[in-house]
């Protein structure tokens, strides 16, 4: 009787339990739309993301115009730079001369981005421009390893004929017959006649899509596996610049690619403590193929263009750093153009351009953002001359302003979050990009940032967000999860927020600047982090209409039904709900937040048929744990079931939520 006795204690005490997070959805009321492009990506030229990641070329300063024109080159024997070469913008060649003796050599070394990554078996094409004195001569080409106990240097060999004495483009094929995360490309003139170089280059044959001037493979199918709903480009603060003449100019980055002029990257020299004197852009990956991996992800592309405005951050606000607004027009024309090159018939003036470089149809561009990250009058000023230009011409385009670089007005705090969204307001913007780099307590306490937003004016933009652990700045599982928990408000605010994109996107594990990032990468090999993957659960499991989802706090009189945001009495717990039509399943996100194991009740009202749902689940033992190179799956989602019961007023899924968890249900109704 006495062991009856607390078998029964045990289960009413087990069922109190059950009782105390009691969620309801209904089903039966489909809300608000959740738009295709709620959940993207955010490129910016930052950790080297672009030459040395995800653009393909492999040959670091491959047209010799750094400010030190041989730099990433080993040259030796007899060699000349010269700048008179057949690309205008890019004009600096080298001049290979045999040394008059047999026993020595001429060439070059090049030293790739912290090495030449190659894979056994892979094939790379290697491609130079050069021209031979009395039209003919020779190139011995070479990917080496230099620290190696094998007997020989070179791993593979390619020998080119130079055949005319005018610039000529001569291409050959490199097999590798091993594994080397830090090769390097070498070159030997051959024979006793000179040769001139320019625009060495070095592609896998196995690009992205197979594309000549392509993507590394891996880390765009990482983009296209998020199935995001936008994609914005090129940055972030490069779209500023250090100083105007380093701003991204987006008509230096098309047309062909060796006539794209070199730009100074603004993450060069920002960071004393992780500095890269050698950090440039080659402009290889420009606008033409940003649009063109927006269309091969399935995401609309937002560009963003500078606004006469060099980088607040770097000069305050100097009146001087900035373009004057009566010499504003070439900015506004700059934006103008970009937009016929993206939706420009193939006979107009820019979309010739772009039909000329492979893409005759228009790109269909719905959004422009006009200035990154910037605030106060100076940005209002010029912002407003780029609203009625875009409006008179363009009306059907969506224009995307700023808030500035913190998500709250801050006492004595110069970037007035408040005065910037009233200044988008006052000049009907259609949305609003907001930006939140904060640690792990500003993710708890803002679960219902956005259920109190005007819904009358323009749109949210989550143009930048990321959870910065205090005092532990790097990709670990818990803000991965915070970040989880927050995306539920996105979610269920879907009619006033429209995009989310993470940042910053990539990062080389030898060349990063700033973290946490979404996609790692060594030369060779690649991971993706716990926060890409949250993206991705949201991407993948989106839904298309917002469902009612509360919880109950209180009783009788003073009961309350309030959102699930860690709410007094919701136990750290974050749910949003949606109906995916495509699919007739409703989805569910809870994350638990706390570091307790919690018992959840989630009544399905409207449905009465039981069945098993479908799980998605993010859960691990060590806060501090991140994926690796070495370990690249060390946390990742997991499927699973479980049975949702039928009952007489609703089907009931019930379920216990481990601790700092994020799991998805999904029940098809």
């Amino acid at each position: 009787m006495k062991r009856l006795l607390c078998s029964v204690i045990f289960c009413l005490t087990a069922m109190t339990m059950m009782a105390q997070n009691v969620m309801d959805v209904n089903t039966l009321k489909p809300g608000s739309a959740i738009q295709p492009t709620m959940y993207g990506v955010f490129f910016e030229d930052i950790n080297f993301a672009a030459d040395g990641g995800l653009y393909g070329e492999l040959i670091k300063n491959r047209s010799f115009e750094f400010p030190q024109h041989l730099m990433g080159w080993q040259a030796f024997g007899c060699f000349e730079l010269k700048n008179d070469g057949p690309f205008e913008r890019c004009p600096n060649y080298v001049v290979l001369t045999a040394p008059g003796h047999k026993d020595r050599r001429t060439g070059l070394v090049n030293e790739g981005f912290f090495g030449i990554g190659i894979r056994r078996g892979a094939e790379y094409r290697f491609s130079v421009w050069a021209k031979a004195q009395g039209g003919k001569g020779g190139l011995l080409v070479q990917l080496i390893r230099e620290s190696s106990m094998e007997e020989r240097q070179e791993l593979v060999t390619a020998n080119i004929t130079i055949e005319s004495d005018t610039w000529k483009k001569y291409t050959a094929t490199l097999t590798s017959p091993a594994d080397e995360k830090h090769a390097k490309l070498r070159i030997f003139l051959k024979g006793d006649n000179a040769v001139a170089i320019e625009h060495v280059s070095l592609f896998p044959a196995d690009t992205y899509k197979h594309r000549e001037n392509g993507m590394r493979n891996d880390l765009a199918q990482a983009l296209e596996d998020l199935h995001p709903g936008v994609f914005r480009f090129p940055g972030g603060c490069i779209v500023e610049g250090t100083d105007l003449d380093t701003r991204y100019q987006w008509k230096h980055s098309i047309g062909p690619v060796e006539n794209r002029p070199l730009n100074q990257n603004r993450w060069e020299h920002t960071f004393s403590h992780r500095y890269y004197p050698d950090y440039y852009q080659s402009y290889g990956l420009g606008f033409f193929e940003f649009f063109q991996l927006s269309e091969d992800i399935g995401a609309e592309p937002l560009p963003i263009v500078n606004v006469g405005m060099a980088c607040q951050y770097q000069n305050w606000e100097k009146e001087c750093a900035h373009v004057p607004l009566n010499e504003l027009q070439p900015y506004i024309d700059d934006c103008l153009d970009l937009i016929e090159f993206a939706n420009g018939p193939a006979d107009s003036k820019w979309g010739k351009v772009r039909a000329d470089m492979g893409h005759p149809e228009p790109f269909h561009l719905k959004y422009i953002g006009v200035g990154n990250e910037q605030w106060g009058t100076f940005y209002y000023q010029r912002l407003e001359h780029f609203v009625k230009a875009i409006r008179a011409k363009y009306p059907q385009i969506k224009i995307v302003g700023s808030s500035g670089p913190v998500p709250e007005d801050i006492p004595d705090d110069k970037f007035k979050f408040a005065e910037g969204w009233k200044a988008m307001i006052r000049l009907k913007a259609d949305l609003v990009d907001e930006h939140y780099y904060r640690d792990e307590q500003w993710f708890l306490g803002n679960g219902l940032r956005y259920d109190t937003y005007d819904r009358k004016g323009p749109k949210v933009f989550a143009g930048e967000y990321a959870c910065h652990g205090k005092g532990k700045k790097w990709n670990h599982y818990e803000t991965a999860i915070l970040e989880a928990a927050f995306m539920t408000t996105l979610e269920r605010n879907a009619d006033i927020v429209h995009m989310a994109t993470p940042a910053p996107l990539f990062a080389h594990v030898d060349g990063w600047q700033w973290r946490p990032d979404q996609i790692w990468y060594d030369n060779t090999d690649m991971f993706k982090t716990v926060s890409y993957y949250v993206q991705q659960l949201y991407a993948t499991n989106r839904g298309t209409h917002v469902l009612p989802l509360t919880m109950k706090s209180g009783k009788g009189k003073h009961t309350k039904v309030l959102p699930v945001a860690n709410q007094e009495g919701q136990n750290g717990l974050f749910a949003s709900a949606t109906y995916d039509k495509t699919t007739n399943e409703i989805v569910i996100k809870v994350a638990n937040t706390s570091r307790t194991e919690q018992p959840v009740t989630f009544n399905l009202n409207g449905m009465k048929n039981g069945g098993t749902a479908q799980t998605m689940t993010l859960s691990h033992h060590d806060m501090d744990d991140e994926n690796s190179i070495r370990q690249p799956e060390l946390i990742t989602p997991k499927q699973g079931t479980i049975l949702v019961a039928a009952r007489k007023k609703q089907a009931v899924l019930t379920d216990n939520l481990p601790p700092m968890s994020f799991r998805i249900y999904r029940v098809k109704k």
